[in-house]
């Protein structure tokens, strides 16, 4: 059972990670995609705020590196 957890949850972050990348990658404007981040996340249940998807956002464009 821990093992197909484990596979869920790795599924489900390649997933997050995938769409937040695709929509950042989209030619929109960054308020719209921080707002389309936001709406997808609660969609799927997760709330997040406005500066944890900044920090979402920056993360995934690789400005904390």
């Amino acid at each position: 059972m821990n093992k197909a957890l484990n596979i869920l949850y790795a599924f489900l972050g390649g997933a997050i990670v995938g769409c937040g990348a695709a929509v950042l990658l989209a030619p929109e404007k960054g308020e719209d995609v921080r707002e389309k981040i936001a709406k997808i996340l609660k969609r799927k249940g997760i709330k997040i705020s406005d500066s944890e998807v900044d920090a979402l956002v920056a993360e995934l464009a690789g400005e904390n590196d």
